[in-house]
């Protein structure tokens, strides 16, 4: 058996974090492989050292110098090296890093860097051999990854070494330059280097002893997810959910390799696993997660004999695609056609949009309900279950909450309900008292 295994900014923060890392990678001899994220924070009012990196760039930007800056990243990697009682000598590192900087760097290159480090330190304190991303993680000209030549090349690479750190978050483009994925990346290089070695699990270690049903920011001590499967892990990251990045899914996924989500701080606990699919008879609640997020506009076309109309909801989509912008769902009726849309990208061209659809549909009228949050209802329990859709509405409705727009997937996974933002915290939490409470 092999085990990848990836931790997160928090799992090393400190030296005190890198030895609970140390202690865990070393219970079990199938954990051979180890992404590594850089130095996250050590308490609420610290700074990641990925931020002071992006703080150097601005300095260079706005021509100043990074001297008293760059200084405090080197202390913090020095620290973790003195306290965990290494003879580890980074200032050649430190040199040449400062120095690329200073001469424009890219923004990439320059946020890597901490990745880069810890993996060194990470590594050297393992005894472990480092693996620069950079040397099989690709990327294609137009900036998305090469698979086929990443898992070719860091497949080849991966077998000559029996242990290994690799550091998290990059790869290279074409021309040698660095290209970064987006802020927790490090989660997407876990599940490469999984899918590379054909390892039998991936464990993702954070600060969270898994997935949780719902937001606790919203709802008191949710329950932990124990098993959840991609297509439902994908439903609640696309609606806020974030233990991981919700890109790291594919290429695992595409090998069947389950994610175990775990805490570095209480190993002890199970975790959360992530798998292709489930029995049945394994399902424990009719819903696995509720989820959802703030900032969309409903979009309300009505037309009389709309249905009839050739081409009718192209022409609307296009409009959008016009201003290229995307659409977040579709619910419509017979004579009516609704579009979700996200306010961020709506709003700044709203007035456009609409005089744009009425002009090229003719609509009798369109109109637009602001101020809507989502909220998702996602479980594989759900599917042929009778009485739920009942249970989640009277539910929302005892609770004297209107509902603004319905919209389920065709897969019977979800059911997706608009309410006032004022309301979303108590859909959240009418909604899990109905099912877990």
């Amino acid at each position: 058996m092999i085990k990848v295994l990836k931790f997160g900014g928090s799992s090393l923060a400190d030296a005190e974090q890198f030895k609970k890392v140390a202690a865990i990678i070393k219970a079990e001899p199938e954990r051979r492989y180890v992404v590594a994220s850089a130095p996250g924070k050590r308490y609420s009012d610290d700074i990641k050292v990925t931020d002071m990196l992006y703080d150097c760039y601005k300095l260079v930007k706005a021509n100043q110098p990074i001297d008293d800056a760059f200084a405090l990243i080197e202390e913090r990697y020095n620290g973790i090296i003195k306290d965990l009682g290494m003879k580890l000598w980074l200032q050649p590192e430190f040199d040449r890093i400062k120095n690329a900087i200073v001469h424009h760097a890219g923004r990439d290159y320059i946020a890597s860097r901490g990745e880069y480090l810890n993996s060194m330190v990470l590594a050297s304190y393992l005894g472990y051999d480092f693996i620069d991303a950079e040397d099989g993680i690709f990327f294609k000209e137009n900036g998305t990854l090469d698979t086929e030549k990443t898992n070719e090349e860091l497949t080849a690479i991966l077998a000559k070494h029996e242990h290994a750190v690799i550091p998290g978050f990059y790869g290279v483009m074409p021309n040698g330059t660095i290209k970064t994925f987006s802020r927790g990346g490090s989660d997407i290089t876990g599940s490469i280097v999984a899918r590379a070695i054909k390892a039998d699990i991936y464990e993702n270690w954070t600060d969270v002893s898994g997935m949780l049903m719902a937001d606790p920011r919203c709802v008191e001590n949710p329950q932990v997810i124990s098993t959840i499967t991609y297509s439902e892990l994908r439903e609640l990251s696309y609606m806020g959910a974030t233990v991981m990045h919700e890109d790291a899914i594919f290429p695992v996924r595409e090998m069947g390799i389950p994610i175990n989500i775990r805490n570095t701080n209480a190993p002890q606990d199970a975790g959360t696993m992530i798998v292709s699919s489930v029995e049945d008879n394994k399902v424990d609640t009719v819903i696995t997660g509720v989820a959802g997020k703030k900032g969309f506009s409903v979009i309300a076309i009505e037309k009389d004999m709309m249905n009839s109309e050739v081409g009718f909801g192209r022409t609307v989509l296009e409009v959008f695609e016009n201003y290229n912008l995307c659409f977040e769902h579709l619910p419509s009726g017979i004579d009516t056609m609704s579009i979700v849309v996200n306010d961020a990208d709506f709003l700044p061209h709203k007035d456009a949009i609409l005089n744009d659809i009425q002009r090229r549909t003719k609509a009798d009228s369109v109109t637009v309900s602001g101020g809507i949050a989502l909220v998702a209802v996602v479980g594989r329990g759900m599917a042929g279950v009778k009485g739920t859709a009942g249970r989640l509405f009277k539910a929302i409705a005892e609770n004297d909450i209107n509902i603004r727009m319905i919209d389920q997937g065709s897969s019977e996974l979800n059911i997706i309900v608009g309410v006032s933002e004022d309301d979303y915290v108590k859909t959240l939490n009418a909604i899990y008292n109905e099912f877990v409470k």
